[in-house]
């Protein structure tokens, strides 16, 4: 048995009175974790909509709680990480880890920024060694796949596409990934919102296609994600 974990960070709904403003993001990641579902519905099953209830933002009380040995944090203080504690414990759980993101200002939400703030903490998932020399940070979590979904209303945010330099979405996601444990990439990306023409029909159509065939290809081969080892763009 697998454990998914679903984090969505629009701040759209998934189903509006307006289809227009359903959420793409949501939606694309919806056939992916669909599809999962029927074709392992024995597997553990962990959502949040980050975008409709973010995290905290963190703190400076936040900050020195964490750096205050385990052994001698107040009550206060051990609340103050309750929700970093059990956001950690659901990504530590999982084996695949599904994030749905709408770019905004050509980056991510905010509210999936605060996530990733909660989750990237010295000692939960990372530790830090100055013997290590330049690079003295470690993650500590590994052998897990990452879906990332996106929707953006420009393109051509895609390495050698026309607004690379622009796009910091997916770029800031994966270099995330890795205190998550990540060890595979794989990504599906609709385009084009802001156009409303042929192309952004084609491209949310194609990227439920792509989520749905990539969900029954790796909920197959689920027993073998843990063991793999490179990243990839496939």
């Amino acid at each position: 048995m697998s454990t998914l974990l679903h984090i969505d960070s629009s701040v759209r709904a998934a189903t509006n009175p307006n289809p227009d403003h359903d959420s793409i993001s949501k939606n694309v990641a919806r056939r992916f974790i669909d599809t999962w579902k029927q074709n392992r519905p024995e597997d553990e099953y962990i959502y949040r909509d980050v975008g409709v209830n973010p995290p905290a933002f963190i703190t400076q009380d936040w900050i020195g709680a964490v750096f205050t040995p385990e052994q001698d944090r107040t009550p206060a203080q051990q609340e103050t990480l309750a929700l970093s504690d059990t956001l950690i414990a659901e990504v530590s759980a999982a084996d695949v880890i599904v994030i749905s993101s709408p770019m905004y200002n050509y980056g991510m939400p905010a509210q999936l920024k605060a996530w990733f703030d909660q989750i990237v903490r010295i000692g939960k998932t990372f530790d830090f060694d100055l013997e290590r020399g330049d690079f003295p940070l470690q993650p500590l979590l590994s052998g897990k796949t990452l879906i990332i979904v996106t929707s953006s209303g420009e393109f051509g945010f895609e390495k050698g596409g026309i607004r690379e330099e622009s796009g910091h979405l997916v770029p800031h996601l994966r270099t995330l990934s890795k205190y998550l444990g990540v060890d595979t990439i794989y990504e599906v990306t609709a385009e084009y919102q802001e156009f409303g023409d042929e192309r952004h029909r084609v491209s949310v159509a194609n990227a439920k296609a792509r989520a749905e065939s990539l969900a029954s290809e790796l909920s197959l081969s689920a027993p073998a994600l843990s063991s793999r080892n490179e990243v990839t763009d496939a």
